[in-house]
């Protein structure tokens, strides 16, 4: 029989795109266990994207969690499920008595850490990062793979703030407001600025109100494409932070960006999400595509790991066309300027 536990703590303390795609996991458990309460351990810059799903009772900073006492609604956890293998967490977890400890057979200190490990091979499966974080949940009783359709209707990503008056005169209503995010603080492979900037040269200013995002580190990196752009595009970068940016989104009608946070963001609140993949595994679309009912990947139609020592030389992704993805904006353009909205 399986253990019910009236409280659960999905644990992941990676990156914004990994949080958003973990999400799904809090809807899942709640349709089946509706009084089981939530909690989410994540690191505290990811604390916007997870106080904003309504599926999630809880936020526990990690720093929290390591050095404070833990409680769900003033009661001890009674389950942890680490979602990102986190080797503190996990010995953390355990000194804590937490009386459920779900992990993965292929991390060595999770057999000293937890009591339910599940058999799990990320590097080799076909299935979503999503579908993947979902196996988890078989301790307890959870044992579908569930299609992607249900899963883009599960991200719950409802409490947003209010957009402050400053960042909403920005937007556009009668045109197309877009976001571009050229960078990924490293994390992953780039489509390079060059792209970026013939993109905007192609995309017609009277249809389009184009935004360059980013933090306030990236800023010098991205200065050479706002000095090509020059007033064709609107520069963001640093100006808010994840709240704000958010709310940014929201308000937007589209994104492009490589395999990021804000592509993950912007696919689960609806908006239209381009992601410009590598075909390389396992970072390509199949496993870390951004879900939602309008998001669009754009990946090189070949096999080819000809990176994987040196990412920054990835001509897969440098090789896509602008062009395919001014096709793609001009066609939704075109459907969003046949609504009411635009004037």
């Amino acid at each position: 029989m399986k253990m019910i536990p009236e409280n659960i703590i999905i644990s992941r303390t990676d990156s914004i795109g990994d949080v958003v795609l973990t999400l799904p996991m809090a809807k899942i458990i709640k349709e089946k266990y509706p009084d089981c309460r939530i909690a989410f351990l994540g690191k505290e810059y990811t604390k916007p994207v997870i106080r904003a799903c309504t599926y999630v009772d809880q936020f526990i900073s990690l720093n929290d969690f390591m050095n404070k006492p833990v409680s769900i609604a003033g009661r001890p956890p009674q389950c942890i499920i680490h979602v990102f293998p986190h080797k503190a967490v996990a010995k953390r977890a355990r000194d804590l008595k937490i009386r459920l400890r779900i992990g993965t057979t292929n991390r060595l200190f999770h057999w000293s850490t937890c009591n339910k490990l599940v058999r799990l091979s990320r590097k080799k499966s076909d299935l979503h990062e999503a579908q993947l974080n979902l196996k988890l949940l078989a301790p307890i009783g959870i044992n579908e793979t569930f299609p992607l359709q249900k899963i883009r209707e599960s991200f719950g990503l409802e409490r947003i703030q209010p957009l402050g008056p400053s960042l909403s005169s920005m937007i556009d209503p009668g045109k197309y407001n877009l976001i571009l995010h050229p960078k990924s603080q490293g994390n992953g492979r780039e489509w390079g600025l060059g792209n970026f900037t013939n993109l905007i040269n192609l995309l017609e200013p009277q249809r389009f109100n184009i935004f360059i995002s980013g933090t306030e580190a990236e800023r010098v990196l991205l200065q050479p494409l706002l000095d090509q752009a020059k007033d064709r595009v609107i520069d963001l970068t640093g100006k808010m932070d994840l709240y704000q940016f958010m709310s940014f989104i929201k308000k937007c009608d589209g994104l492009v960006a490589s395999g990021t946070g804000p592509l993950h963001i912007a696919a689960a609140l609806g908006k239209d999400a381009y992601g410009i993949f590598p075909p390389i595994r396992p970072i390509h679309p199949g496993r870390w595509a951004p879900l939602g009912e309008n998001a669009k990947v754009f990946v090189s139609e070949k096999n080819c790991s000809d990176c994987r020592k040196s990412p920054s030389a990835c001509h897969c992704i440098a090789d896509i066309e602008p062009v395919r993805l001014v096709e793609a904006l001009e066609s939704r353009f075109r459907v969003k300027a046949g609504s009411s909205r635009f004037v």
